[in-house]
């Protein structure tokens, strides 16, 4: 009979821990169209299609997310004047939390915009008919990510050189890497005393 409540507490650690351990690919229709719409317009210009970057990817959507509560007006966005884009205070911890440095985002381009609803049509021609179209015809960038918040849709261009490539700061994912190993260890530990 014992063994009864036990199974009863080990099928949902086990359920959880199988949960915690696979990573779910977020998918958002904004952000897929829009890829395969500056890749469309690429294409169109016989520039090369740009390959997803993870790391730029979650700069853009850390960037979304400081956009997040800002409304959409004529000065924001696409329609910034070049120069007068918001400056972040903070942009070393957003680089800290995708595990960046600023070395490696140096040749990097960060192009966010600001559509109601984020209605596809107008999200694409508001990056290939505006000031961003200049860095969307440029054959020096070869990835992208993107990422978006309420009106907000950000879109990080990176290059293949060192110093665009987004490639993440060893010491910092080795760290990640570190805990998160440390934490599901503890989790199992913990599973298995409460097992006993």
């Amino acid at each position: 009979m014992a063994s009864s409540p036990l199974c009863l507490l080990f099928l949902p650690l086990l359920l959880s821990s199988i949960l915690l351990l696979n990573n779910p690919v977020k998918c958002d229709d904004e952000e897929d169209n829009l890829f395969q719409g500056i890749n469309s317009y690429r294409a169109s210009l016989n520039l090369t299609v740009l390959s997803t970057n993870d790391n730029a990817e979650c700069l853009a959507e850390e960037i979304a997310d400081q956009f997040r509560n800002q409304p959409c007006t004529n000065t924001t966005g696409s329609n910034t004047v070049p120069g007068t884009e918001p400056q972040f205070s903070d942009y070393p911890v957003l680089l800290a939390k995708c595990h960046l440095n600023v070395s490696n985002t140096q040749d990097g381009v960060i192009m966010p915009s600001c559509v109601p609803n984020l209605e596809s049509s107008l999200v694409l021609s508001n990056f290939t008919k505006s000031q961003y179209s200049g860095n969307l015809n440029d054959t020096k960038y070869t990835g992208a990510g993107i990422g978006s918040k309420n009106n907000w849709i950000v879109v990080v261009l990176t290059t293949s050189t060192s110093t665009g490539s987004f490639a993440p700061s060893t010491s910092a994912a080795s760290l990640v890497s570190r805990i998160g190993l440390i934490y599901r260890l503890l989790f199992f530990l913990m599973g298995s005393i409460l097992l006993l």
